[in-house]
C-alpha cells in the first residue's frame, strides 16, 4: 500500500487565493447586487410593487459605479427608503468599498492588517501601503468636509423654496451626489430634469460645478494641496498635471459651449443663463451627469465636445471616470516627443518614463475597443441614431451618466450592456491601471527585429 508523500497532502488541500484587485471587484460586485436586491423590494418604490430585476440592477450598479445613468427619474419611482438606499450606494461608490471597510475597521478599534492596508491603497489606485491612517483620515475628512458644505450652501437655496424637511434632504442629497460625481437628482418632485429649472441661479450653479470639480480631483491631490500650503512650486507632478489639464478643459470647454450654442433657437436663455449654462457644461461631463440645459436639444457641436469630455474624465483615484486626464496628457506629450524624434517624454520639466507612457497607450487603447464594440453591438439592437448611442456608451463607460433621453426605452439586453459598461469603468479601468503598473520579472528574451510600415 502506498503512503502519501508529505508534500502531496498539503497540495490537495492548497486552495487558489484571490488576489487584491479581485477582492475589490467582488467587493464591488455584492454591494451592487446587494443594492439591487433592496432596491427590488415593494418598500423602495413609490408604487409600492416590486422593480423588475433589470431596472432595478441598472440602478444599483449607476449608484455604485457612480454614473447616474437610469431608467426612470429618481424622485418618480423610487420612495424615501428606496432614495436612502441609493444615497448609501452612492456614498459607497464615492468613497470606495475598501475606504468603507478600513474606516469601519477603524471605528471598530482594530488595526488594519497588512492585506487591509494593500487593498485600501489598491482601491485609492495606488499601489503602495505607506501612510494609510494618514490616508483614511484624509479621505473622511475631506468627503465630510466638501458634501457638509455643499449641503449647508444649498440648504440656503432649498429651505426658503421647499420647506425645512424637503430642503434638508434635497441639499444633502444633490451634495453627495454631486461630490460623488453620480449625477442622480430629486427634481422630478418639481416637474424639473435634473437641474434645468436652476440654469440661472448662480448659487446652486456654483456649489454644485465646485463639488463635481472637488470630487473630481482625488483625494491624493487635495492632501498635496494641503501639504504644500497650496504653494504651486512644491506641487508634485500629478497635482500639476491635473490642475493644469482641469483648468484648460474647464476654461476651453466653457468658451465652446458657448460658442456653439449661440445660434441654438432651440434652448433659449437669457446672457446671465447662457454663461452659467456654459460653465456647467463644460464641468458636469468630468464625470457628474447633471444638466442644467436639455441635452437632447443641444448643438451637434456640443455634443460631440460633452463626449469628448466624458472620453477624457478626471484624475486618477478620484470620483471621476474616462481615461484620466493624466492619461490624456501623457499620450499627448509622447505624440509630440514622437514627431520631435525625441526619446524622452517631458512634462514640466519632468521626464514621463516610458512604461507610463505605454500604460497610457494601453488604457486608451483598451477603453476605445471596448467602447466601439459596445456602440456597435446596441447599434445592431436599438433603432436610435448612432450618436444618441454612442452618447450612452461613452456615458456608461466613463460613469457619467449623461444621456440623450433613450435609456429608459432601452431594451433589457441593452441596459445590462450598459450595466456591465459602468462596471468595467468603475472596476475595470482600475484593475487596468494596477495590472499595468505592477512590476514584474521579465525573461531575458530578445526576439529579432523587423521593420512594419505605420
Amino acid at each position: 500500500m502506498k503512503t502519501m508523500t508529505g508534500t502531496s497532502k498539503p497540495a490537495l488541500r492548497r486552495k487558489r487565493k484571490l488576489t487584491p484587485m479581485q477582492i475589490i471587484a467582488l467587493g464591488y460586485l455584492a454591494a451592487l447586487l446587494l443594492g439591487a436586491a433592496l432596491l427590488a423590494l415593494p418598500i423602495s418604490s413609490r408604487s409600492g410593487n416590486p422593480t423588475g430585476a433589470v431596472d432595478s440592477l441598472m440602478t444599483s450598479a449607476s449608484a455604485v459605479c457612480v454614473t447616474g445613468l437610469i431608467p426612470f427619474p429618481t424622485y418618480g419611482h423610487w420612495s424615501l427608503f428606496g432614495q436612502i438606499v441609493l444615497l448609501f450606494l452612492i456614498q459607497i461608490g464615492g468613497i470606495g468599498i475598501m475606504t468603507l471597510v478600513a474606516l469601519l475597521t477603524k471605528v471598530m478599534g482594530r488595526s488594519l492588517s497588512l492585506k487591509e492596508r494593500k487593498l485600501f491603497m489598491l482601491s485609492a489606485g495606488n499601489d503602495t501601503i505607506g501612510g494609510v491612517p494618514k490616508l483614511i483620515r484624509s479621505v473622511t475628512l475631506f468627503t465630510l468636509a466638501f458634501e457638509g458644505a455643499g449641503t449647508l450652501f444649498l440648504a440656503l437655496r432649498f429651505v426658503p423654496q421647499m420647506g425645512t424637511a424637503t430642503g434638508i434632504w434635497n441639499a444633502v442629497f444633490h451634495s453627495v451626489s454631486a461630490f460623488c460625481n453620480a449625477g442622480f437628482d430629486l427634481m422630478g418632485r418639481f416637474g424639473q430634469s435634473s437641474l434645468t429649472g436652476y440654469t440661472g441661479d448662480i448659487t446652486v450653479n456654483v456649489v454644485i460645478m465646485l463639488l463635481i470639480t472637488a470630487g473630481g480631483f482625488g483625494f491624493a491631490v487635495w492632501q498635496d494641496l494641503f501639504a504644500c500650503r497650496f504653494r504651486p512650486s512644491k506641487f508634485s507632478l500629478h497635482t500639476k498635471v491635473v490642475l493644469v489639464m482641469s483648468g484648460i478643459l474647464f476654461a476651453g470647454g466653457a468658451l465652446l459651449f458657448f460658442l456653439f450654442e449661440l445660434p441654438n433657437e432651440a434652448i433659449p436663455l437669457t446672457g446671465k443663463e447662457r454663461i452659467l449654462a456654459a460653465l456647467f457644461q463644460s464641468v458636469t461631463p468630468r464625470t457628474a451627469g447633471f444638466n442644467t440645459v436639455d441635452i437632447a436639444s443641444l448643438t451637434e457641436g456640443s455634443t460631440a465636445l460633452t463626449i469628448l469630455l466624458m472620453v477624457i474624465g478626471g484624475a486618477p483615484g478620484s470620483t471621476a471616470g474616462g481615461i484620466k486626464v493624466t492619461s490624456f496628457l501623457v499620450l499627448l506629450a509622447g505624440t509630440l516627443a514622437s514627431a520631435r524624434q525625441s526619446a524622452a517624454t517631458n512634462l514640466f520639466k519632468r521626464r514621463v518614463e516610458g512604461d507610463l507612457v505605454r500604460q497610457a497607450s494601453a488604457i486608451a487603447t483598451i477603453y476605445f475597443c471596448v467602447a466601439s464594440f459596445s456602440v456597435v453591438l446596441l447599434c445592431a439592437l436599438e433603432p436610435f441614431s448612432f450618436t444618441q448611442i454612442c452618447y450612452e456608451v461613452v456615458s456608461a463607460l466613463s460613469n457619467v451618466g449623461m444621456t440623450m433621453g433613450i435609456t429608459g426605452q432601452l431594451t433589457a439586453v441593452s441596459k445590462l450592456v450598459l450595466c456591465l459598461l459602468m462596471y468595467f469603468g468603475r472596476v475595470g479601468m482600475l484593475s487596468l491601471v494596477i495590472a499595468l503598473a505592477a512590476k514584474r520579472e521579465n525573461l531575458p528574451i530578445t526576439r529579432p527585429a523587423e521593420n512594419l510600415l505605420l
